[in-house]
């Protein structure tokens, strides 16, 4: 599928980018150099340009693949990259996904992970027919917990050092 643009009220999700107009790659890097985002987000590595690249590419081709759906978190009036919000592990055939959500470190704490999750997932069950939707995060990771619950997500497993919550369509148990 092609990527969407969503008006998320306060923020805007739009895909990410690297081009002469808007380049996320200098807040994706910065992103991926903090330790907490490190330990919470540990499969990726981002750590120069060329992985930037690779990773905004990669973002870029999963939309077209149907594998995932992933926006950059953004401000409204510049574009500034604040985050990333996406619907990853998409069986459209199923209507399952798993969400993510991640926040650059100096925009923590303003409420952005929960406004940019809840319109994924608005798309996510409205636009793509999603019958469920996961959640996953590091049993540690209170942030992310706070946002599963803002959201209507319920916990059903945590076991473990993961805890995992699942929100359903409406009738879908």
């Amino acid at each position: 599928m092609e990527p969407v643009e969503i008006n998320a009220g306060t923020y805007y999700l739009r895909s990410l980018r690297a081009d002469e107009l808007l380049d996320d790659r200098p807040r994706l890097l910065a992103a991926f150099a903090d330790p907490v985002h490190r330990r919470f987000v540990p499969h990726y590595v981002v750590s120069t340009v060329e992985a930037a690249t690779a990773y905004v590419e990669g973002r870029a081709r999963e939309w077209i693949r149907d594998e995932r759906c992933s926006w950059a978190v953004a401000e409204p009036t510049t574009g500034e990259l604040l985050g990333e919000v996406g619907l990853k592990r998409l069986d459209l055939d199923a209507g399952t996904a798993e969400a993510a959500v991640w926040v650059h470190p100096a925009e923590r704490g303003r409420g952005i992970a929960a406004t940019a999750l809840a319109a994924a997932l608005r798309f996510g069950f409205g636009a793509l027919g999603l019958r469920h939707v996961d959640y996953r995060h590091d049993a540690a990771n209170h942030p992310s917990e706070a946002v599963a619950r803002k959201c209507g997500f319920t916990l059903v497993d945590a076991a473990g050092s993961e805890q995992r919550w699942r929100l359903a369509s409406d009738g879908d148990a």
